[in-house]
C-alpha cells in the first residue's frame, strides 16, 4: 500500500495553487511600502450602454497638492471588468505614513478598452485629508 501524505501533499499544493489563480483585481500601493489604510467607494456612470467584456477600469490615488506639478501617485487599481457592468467597487490601499496633513489627495478614474478611453472623472473626488471622507463614489463621464 502507498503512504497517503505525498498525495495529500500535491493535493494541497494544486488547491493553494488554483486558489492564487483567482479573478481577483490587481492592488497595489506605489512604491511597495507597508499597507495599513484604505480608501474606498465605486464608479459608474449615466449612459445606458453596456461595457466591452475587455474593459478594463484603472482607479488611482494621487496627491494633487502643486498645481504646476504632476500629481503623484500614491496607489492604484486595475479592475479587469471580463463582461461585468457598473458599479465597480474598489478599495485603494496605501501606507498611511506617506499621506502629509497639509497636502491634498484625489481618486481619479479612467475607463478603456484596448488603450483606447471610454470614460473619465472629469470632476476632482478629494479624500483623506481636509475633512474629505476615505470613500467615494465616482460617476465618470463619456469621452
Amino acid at each position: 500500500m502507498t503512504d497517503p501524505k505525498p498525495l495529500s501533499c500535491s493535493l494541497l499544493s494544486l488547491v493553494l495553487l488554483l486558489a492564487g489563480c483567482s479573478p481577483t483585481p490587481v492592488v497595489r500601493e506605489a512604491g511597495g511600502g507597508p499597507v495599513d489604510s484604505r480608501v474606498t467607494g465605486s464608479v459608474t456612470y449615466r449612459e445606458r450602454i453596456a461595457l466591452p467584456p475587455t474593459a478594463v477600469v484603472t482607479v488611482r490615488l494621487l496627491d494633487v497638492s502643486l498645481a504646476d506639478a504632476p500629481s503623484v501617485l500614491i496607489a492604484e487599481q486595475v479592475i479587469h471588468t471580463e463582461g461585468r457592468q457598473v458599479p465597480f467597487k474598489f478599495a485603494l490601499a496605501y501606507d498611511a505614513s506617506r499621506i502629509q496633513p497639509s497636502h491634498t489627495y484625489a481618486v481619479q478614474v479612467r475607463v478603456e478598452d484596448g488603450g483606447k478611453l471610454l470614460f473619465i472623472s472629469d470632476t476632482m473626488n478629494p479624500v483623506i485629508t481636509r475633512d474629505a471622507p476615505t470613500r467615494v463614489d465616482i460617476v465618470v463621464r463619456r469621452v
